[in-house]
């Protein structure tokens, strides 16, 4: 199971990454992979260098159930210290199992394109790319021009506003937007939600809100869903409008 409320498992091929990008400033894989190597965890012992794992390539044969996948939540999978044959062999693993949803999520857009043609993009493999602000909309070109059939971003932390998403929109299958939260978050704008929102529901395209990240973010101070008995609890509230936007796009079964 995971915590993130936009998957359902998630599974890491590779940990550790490096930071590239406004987005990666407060990083929680960076304190969390601290924190499981003073615990011990042997996965975790060079702490948030980049390290394959190539134990981890058998796991989702044994899975009995399809499930939703986050592929490398503690990592980037096309950062450029993983080898390209590496990556072939993830793909293998995903292209072989194909009652499984895999979500692939990278701020490495530049070099998916350059790799794009030697992998096998089943239908079954969704790209994002994390767009934190306007300064990164050249990832969503990238992205587009890949061939990954299920398209997406990845608006969190959302820490600036995102103006040009209108050229783009109609290219892409879902999008999601989230606040920053933990020390020093910062502060998500409700018009910055409200660009994205009105983009997404004037063109049909799953949105999917998934915080504010801090209460003092939340306009709404009366948000039940801060409570965390909530069904929809999440950190800092996720009502906009009084609603609670956690759309999906169609799974690839």
């Amino acid at each position: 199971m995971s915590n993130i409320e936009w998957t359902e498992l998630t599974w890491n091929p590779t940990t550790g990454c490096t930071k590239i990008s406004d987005g990666c400033v407060f990083c929680y894989a960076y304190p969390l992979s601290l924190r499981l190597k003073a615990m011990g965890l042997e996965k975790y012992k060079n702490g948030f260098k980049l390290t394959l794992h190539p134990q981890e390539l058998n796991k989702p044969f044994t899975w009995k159930k399809p499930k939703v996948v986050f592929v490398n939540s503690m990592s980037d999978l096309f950062h450029h210290e993983v080898p390209l044959d590496y990556i072939e062999r993830v793909f293998e693993v995903m292209n072989q199992t194909p009652q499984h949803n895999y979500q692939l999520l990278t701020k490495r857009s530049e070099r998916v394109l350059q790799i794009a043609e030697k992998l096998n993009w089943t239908k079954n493999i969704w790209l994002g790319v994390s767009v934190e602000n306007e300064r990164v909309t050249p990832r969503i070109k990238d992205l587009i021009e890949t061939p990954a059939s299920t398209k997406f971003l990845s608006c969190e932390p959302l820490i600036g506003p995102i103006n040009s998403l209108e050229k783009y929109v109609d290219k892409l299958d879902w999008i999601i937007v989230g606040g920053e939260s933990g020390s020093g978050a910062r502060r998500i704008e409700k018009s910055w939600v409200d660009i994205i929102k009105k983009v997404c529901l004037y063109h049909q395209v799953p949105f999917f809100f998934k915080q504010w990240g801090k209460k003092k973010f939340n306009i709404n101070t009366d948000d039940p869903t801060m409570n965390t008995s909530h069904p929809d609890y999440a950190k800092g509230g996720c009502q906009l409008d009084g609603n609670v936007f956690r759309e999906m796009p169609v799974l690839q079964l």
